[in-house]
């Protein structure tokens, strides 16, 4: 690997870091952002809406804008839409203005959306230049980056340390990791040729027509069962044992942060497997893995049981994404655009599905609700024979111009 490339992958490593730490911090903020707005859980529900409403909108220009503006460009707008959105945040609770906090959740929201699509095309281009895996590691560098912000957040609040200060000092220092991976990132990753655009086989058209494909199809199943296993948890988890097992809140916290620190150790550690066993093995016992770690969850006749058992969980969930996402770059055409839907499918999966177990959690509870997560992941497995080798070759990389 030479300078550049080490550089390249490095800067990704730092910033997807910085990202996970702004995510956590906010969200192990949000009941003094709450308090400092001075409103009811319904209306902070109305005010958070504007994270999915963002997300949801970065997520789906993501890929079309990385083909037509290159990854850097696009992490360059995503970022700063990221620190402004934290600004906006901070600013709104230190007035107690509800609608600007809901304004800065949507800018933040979108500028992760923007993000991390581009994130994994940049991911899956430094893979074909160095033949290794480097999605797990870094998506496991945001898996870190949520445990550093989960733990940062937990000393700040018990020191009562203001919101609006602890937001504005992370804002700070991902504009500092996004300038520094910015400028370490290659010109054009993922851009396409202005000939494409004129043909009409590029932007949304070239993103949809790759669906076409009976193979990605198959993984656009399974990376949706893998993301969906994974936002359950980051929705649902703490809730699941407060509901579900009569615990404290900490004590709900605390499990959450257990599943966090499985999923970044499984992603962390997840290389040398996928060397050893590759892709189809990996996933298909990482779902089996996240399933029988769920059953537990939802079975168990203690909560300790249940707390040990999302180390399971989580360690099956941390490589599905990031597996599945390579894989669908491993074809000699379209992989940018075959990274980017599959990128875009398991965020959406990540982002709405989870919530919409709310409205079946209301008639049958939460913990009988997972099992629909089970299945999922029970189809995850049986379907991993779709990650198996692509068509890539050494002539085919993933395109990056100077």
């Amino acid at each position: 690997m030479d300078a550049a490339t080490r550089r390249w992958r490095a800067a990704l490593f730092l910033f997807m870091l910085a990202a996970g730490t702004g995510m956590a911090s906010w969200v192990a903020r949000t009941p003094a952002v709450r308090d400092g707005l001075d409103v009811s859980t319904g209306t902070m529900g109305l005010v958070l809406f504007g994270v999915s409403t963002g997300s949801m909108a970065g997520v789906t220009a993501s890929g079309p804008f990385v083909r037509r503006y290159g990854g850097r460009t696009t992490i360059s707008v995503g970022a700063t839409l990221i620190v402004a959105g934290l600004l906006v945040v901070a600013a709104g609770t230190s007035l107690s203005l509800a609608v600007v906090v809901f304004c800065g959740l949507a800018l933040f929201g979108g500028g992760m959306g923007l993000a991390e699509v581009a994130f994994n095309i940049e991911g899956a281009a430094v893979e074909s230049v160095i033949g290794r895996p480097v999605l797990p590691v870094l998506h496991g560098c945001f898996s870190l980056g949520t445990v550093v912000g989960a733990l940062l957040g937990m000393v700040l609040t018990a020191a009562a340390f203001p919101v609006g200060w602890h937001l504005a000092a992370v804002a700070v220092l991902i504009a500092a990791a996004g300038l520094r991976a910015v400028l370490s990132l290659p010109h054009g990753t993922g851009k396409e040729a202005a000939s494409d655009h004129s043909s009409g086989q590029g932007g949304w058209r070239g993103q949809l027509r790759v669906w076409r494909d009976r193979r990605l199809a198959l993984i656009g199943v399974i990376v949706l069962a893998m993301a969906f296993a994974e936002g359950a948890a980051n929705d649902w988890l703490p809730l699941l044992m407060v509901d579900g097992y009569d615990v404290s809140a900490t004590a709900g916290s605390l499990t959450f942060l257990v599943f966090a620190s499985s999923m970044t150790l499984g992603r962390f550690a997840g290389g040398p497997f996928l060397k050893r066993f590759g892709s189809v093995q990996v996933v298909r016992i990482s779902a089996v893995l996240a399933a029988l770690g769920l059953a537990v969850v939802i079975v168990a006749p203690s909560p300790v049981m249940a707390g040990a058992a999302t180390v399971l969980w989580g360690l099956g969930a941390s490589l599905g994404f990031p597996v599945t996402v390579s894989a669908a770059g491993d074809h000699p055409h379209d992989a940018v655009a075959r990274v980017a839907a599959v990128s875009t499918a398991g965020y959406v999966a990540f982002l709405v599905g989870p919530p919409a177990l709310g409205f079946l959690a209301d008639h049958i509870g939460l913990r009988l609700t997972m099992t629909v997560v089970l299945a999922l992941l029970i189809v995850a497995s049986t379907l991993a024979g779709a990650l198996g080798a692509g068509r890539r070759t050494d002539a085919d990389p993933v395109p990056v111009t100077p």
